[in-house]
């Protein structure tokens, strides 16, 4: 639909222009691409600069675009927004409609570093599955995920297809369901390792994850990930202490 210039009405023009612009980046165009110069769409819709940083600056701000100094103003790539709840990240992702990808970086068998015996509860210098991946959604980087499996509970499984869920084959080849997680979360600064696999800055911020995974009583899994804090995002729903009111 070739553009028409904008007309006063009760809705003032800048919103008119961020509803184009909205539709635009999200069904015309794709995350990463080039956003119209800004004398481009003054020409276009004939409204002045100011109407068209407001209605850039609102899509900016609700993080639909990204502004990159001395190159422009980019689609922004949608956050994947994670549940605070155990599933597998790909099962996480197919619900949220995104494609999830993996490239295993790392299967080994070796002796498990001494935090991860102890979450283990494997004596130390054990030896153990060494799985390191890196997770993508929609092709995009998301996590790093280093992992450790109790070996003794899950023989063979290195010659198992790591690209897809680990989760899944505890469940279905193992009888070992993951049904429970201890799992700490903080905020980071990617390595230099961590930042060229996801594609970031060194330094640059980034949400640590610390977690055992247990099948019943008994801890299978200790991994650490880091995900892209622009990428990924944390919902969680918090309640109040219930309390009970004498008459």
């Amino acid at each position: 639909m070739m553009p028409v210039h904008l007309r006063d009405s009760v809705i003032p023009k800048h919103e008119q222009l961020r509803a184009i612009l909205l539709h635009k980046c999200t069904k015309e165009l794709q995350p990463g691409d080039l956003m119209t110069s800004e004398r481009k769409l003054m020409q276009d819709y004939g409204v002045s600069r100011i109407t068209v940083r407001e209605a850039i600056g609102q899509l900016v701000n609700e993080g639909h675009l990204v502004r990159v100094r001395g190159k422009g103003t980019f689609v922004a790539h949608r956050p994947v927004q994670s549940k605070l709840h155990l599933a597998s990240f790909t099962e996480e992702m197919r619900a949220q409609g995104h494609k999830p990808t993996t490239v295993v970086l790392q299967s080994e068998e070796d002796a498990a570093p001494e935090a991860t015996a102890k979450a283990l509860r494997i004596a130390p210098d054990t030896s153990a599955y060494h799985v390191k991946r890196l997770r993508l959604a929609d092709g995009e980087p998301v996590s790093v995920d280093d992992g450790w499996f109790n070996a003794a509970l899950l023989p063979g499984l290195l010659d198992l297809d790591l690209t897809g869920s680990i989760y899944r084959a505890t469940a279905d080849k193992y009888g070992m369901p993951i049904d429970r997680a201890e799992q700490t979360v903080s905020a980071d600064g990617a390595s230099q390792e961590i930042a060229t696999l996801l594609g970031i800055k060194k330094g640059a911020p980034v949400m640590y994850f610390d977690r055992v995974s247990f099948s019943g009583p008994t801890p299978v899994e200790h991994t650490r990930s880091w995900y892209r804090s622009d990428r990924y995002q944390l919902q969680m729903e918090v309640q109040g202490e219930r309390t009970q009111r004498s008459v």
